[in-house]
């Protein structure tokens, strides 16, 4: 345990039903009881650990407000201390005047992710699960905010920890037999050795696989609406805001430069641009948005072409096609309230998926919905199995991975096994660094980092 006791503002500072100041540390119970009075007049530090007492914060003899005091005993607390969580009415000047209370009773100010960053010291939580907390709290999805919390719970450490288990295993075995001739210690036979490499690479492709798609969940999709002047851009645009986010007029190149939003479609967060028509142009203005949303186009996530299913497609329908064939893309076939002119054929040619949409009216939402979720592979995905959530971890399991191959190339080629053990020991220290059992503090302060104060 840490010898400073720390406290922090837990909640968000702004008007609110509540605010919470979380103390943690050796010295959580006593500070505590320095500063809140119990109407019952039993003292904090005589409370069992998951109750809770009604009582008043009190500073320098001068009342600051009602609260209700929580009491986690060590170890059984998030941080694995001491834990005492007042509950005072919300508000920026309460909760910093508690705060200040509490501060001036000896905690000391916590730092951005400690509460948790003392958890993980203390054994509570893995660095996976601690990384799943910030994700937790910033999911803007369902499931975002699943995927986070399995995590959290644990399915990605199961998994890994599975894995690592397998190679420690026949390492420890490749060693005792190699090392100890003489007892009676069981041969390690290739075949044993191909098997461990063979289920680990299995599973550590699996996670590596999923990765895009849990990305896609986590932080959406760059998204570009793309298309002729007219052809229901912007309408679309509006369609997906819920309010009127783009200009809509008849009046080709209304639109000029990129209007941008971030939308939920279906359970995939799109980060949304609505871009000048591609047309070419003797203005000015609007040739300086062409340049741009062609520029946009090359470098986004996910293309939603839009086509007008009353006109015909002409040179400029052509090169938006062609440059489809470069970025995941959806035909968004517009205006299906009007008779068809459009050559549907030649689009399905570049782009296999095909929506039919009428954007005034609202009609083909649904099947937008499907055909986002099939491209971003999210309905596929799923988050209790355990999703690679972020570019550490990712690199993490890469390396393994990479390490595991080599261990199983190493055997084929016919070298010895101590060739052999260096791999999968290398794979096993990556493992290790991505569960935070052999991270670096500088790894460690990387990741808590990222975390805000008071959590």
């Amino acid at each position: 345990m840490s010898e400073k006791t720390i406290a922090a503002i837990s909640t968000a500072q702004g008007e609110g039903g509540i605010g919470v100041i979380r103390i943690s540390g050796e010295n959580a119970l006593e500070i505590a009881d320095k500063i809140f009075k119990n109407i019952n007049n039993k003292k904090i530090t005589e409370m069992k650990g998951y109750t809770a007492a009604f009582g008043k914060i009190c500073h320098n003899c001068e009342e600051i407000d009602e609260a209700v005091a929580l009491v986690f005993r060590a170890p059984h607390s998030y941080t694995g201390e001491d834990v005492v969580e007042l509950s005072c009415h919300g508000g920026i000047y309460l909760t910093k005047q508690v705060l200040r209370a509490a501060l001036s009773a000896g905690a000391y100010p916590a730092q951005a992710g400690e509460f948790t960053k003392r958890a993980f010291l203390n054994g509570k939580i893995d660095l996976t699960e601690a990384e799943a907390v910030i994700d937790l709290i910033s999911a803007k999805s369902k499931s975002a905010a699943r995927a986070a919390l399995f995590v959290k719970d644990g399915a990605l450490r199961r998994k890994i920890d599975g894995v690592k288990n397998d190679l420690l295993s026949i390492t420890a075995h490749l060693s005792a037999w190699a090392d100890y001739p003489e007892e009676d210690i069981s041969e390690v036979t290739d075949d044993m050795i191909i098997d461990a490499c063979k289920s680990s690479i299995l599973t550590l492709e699996k996670l590596l696989s999923s990765y895009d798609s849990g990305q896609a969940v986590k932080q959406g999709i760059d998204t570009v609406i793309a298309g002729k002047p007219n052809v229901g851009k912007s309408t679309l645009m509006n369609l997906l805001s819920g309010c009127e986010k783009s200009i809509v007029t008849d009046i080709p190149g209304t639109t000029r430069d990129i209007v941008e939003d971030t939308v939920l479609v279906g359970d995939v967060i799109l980060r949304l641009s609505d871009t000048a028509g591609l047309r070419e142009t003797e203005d000015a203005v609007e040739k300086i948005g062409v340049d741009r949303a062609r520029k946009r186009l090359s470098q986004c996530g996910l293309l939603l072409a839009v086509f007008d299913n009353s006109r015909e497609l002409d040179g400029e329908d052509r090169v938006l096609l062609d440059s489809a064939k470069d970025v995941p893309s959806i035909a968004i076939i517009n205006k299906t309230d009007l008779e068809q002119r459009l050559d549907i054929s030649y689009i399905s040619n570049n782009i296999s998926k095909i929506v039919y949409i009428s954007a005034v009216n609202g009609e083909g939402h649904e099947e937008l919905v499907k055909a986002v979720e099939e491209i971003a592979g999210t309905a596929s995905l799923n988050p209790s199995e355990g999703i690679l959530s972020n570019e550490r971890q990712r690199l993490a399991v890469s390396n393994a991975l990479s390490s595991v191959e080599e261990a199983q190339n190493a055997l084929s080629l016919g070298m010895t096994f101590d060739a052999v053990t260096v791999s999968l020991e290398d794979a096993i220290s990556e493992l290790l660094e991505l569960t935070g059992e052999k991270a670096s503090d500088e790894v460690i302060d990387r990741v808590f980092h990222n975390f805000c104060v008071g959590k």
